[in-house]
């Protein structure tokens, strides 16, 4: 009951989380150039928001896979270097909004196609991170647990990803 009440709360504030501004846009014409200031504000958003939800997300995990100690002992080392991998994969997004914010004023049909590809991949490499680690986890533990691992998991990145692109104005129109 406690995990549902906290995921539903960090739904809540995800939802939230702007305190219900609506992101800047320019519905004719071009967009305000991004200031340098915003771009660093949307990168040590991003940097923040990963180490905040980084202890936080485990600590959700723990609560709902609710494992025994031996079971335990199995599960966080495979679960450390699937964040260490997911953090490398994190950080071709990372770059890939630095790079957004960097064009946002003078976005052209090319760059809106690299970003947008770029994106892609990353969802790509994520997912298959996902089946890599739900392999390894049903490989020590069961389907069973390695199915509640990889449910919590795709919640919580669910939840990171919508306060991440909740942060960042639409893209503007190609010039």
């Amino acid at each position: 009951m406690r995990v549902r009440f906290l995921l539903g709360l960090a739904f809540v504030a995800a939802l939230f989380g702007r305190g219900g501004r609506a992101c800047p846009q320019a519905p004719d014409g071009p967009a305000p150039a991004m200031t340098q200031t915003e771009r660093a504000n949307i990168y040590e958003y991003v940097v923040l928001l990963r180490e905040n939800l980084r202890q936080e997300k485990g600590e959700i995990l723990g609560a709902v896979l609710d494992l025994t100690p031996a079971e335990a002992k199995k599960f966080w080392p495979i679960y450390e270097e699937y964040n260490s991998e997911l953090n490398k994969v994190n950080d071709m997004r990372l770059r890939n909004i630095e790079e957004y914010a960097a064009n946002y004023s003078q976005m052209t049909d090319e760059k809106a196609d690299q970003l947008t590809r770029q994106a892609f991949e990353f969802r790509k490499q994520r997912t298959d991170l996902l089946a890599k680690y739900y392999d390894r986890v049903k490989n020590e533990l069961g389907a069973t647990t390695a199915a509640r691992f990889l449910q919590v998991e795709n919640q919580l990145l669910s939840l990171i990803d919508l306060q991440i692109d909740g942060h960042l104005p639409v893209m503007n129109h190609g010039s």
